[in-house]
């Protein structure tokens, strides 16, 4: 196995531990969020553009996370630096 394979391996394995625990934090924060924007929604109706506006806000940041998640997973698929390296130097051959 030469060098440029063992990369692909590494990078693609990463990209998707990446992605795959990279979201279930948000996943879990933004069920957290709406559930608990419901229940304050049944407590009090008359402040819903309030607790609607600061959810959105606030699933925003929280969906922010996975969103970097991904980026890295894109990088390390098709934007890995040490494909790079590895084709210039012409390490493991």
């Amino acid at each position: 196995m030469d060098s440029i394979t063992l990369i692909a391996i590494i990078s693609i394995l990463t990209a998707g531990l990446t992605i795959s625990i990279g979201v279930i934090g948000p996943a879990l924060g933004e069920g957290k969020a709406v559930a608990t924007a419901l229940t304050s929604l049944a407590q009090q109706p008359d402040v819903a553009g309030t607790i609607a506006r600061t959810l959105f806000v606030g699933l925003a940041i929280i969906e922010s996370l996975a969103i970097y998640c991904f980026v890295v997973s894109m990088i390390l698929i098709f934007a890995n630096p040490f494909w790079d390296h590895v084709i210039a130097h012409g390490v493991g051959k």
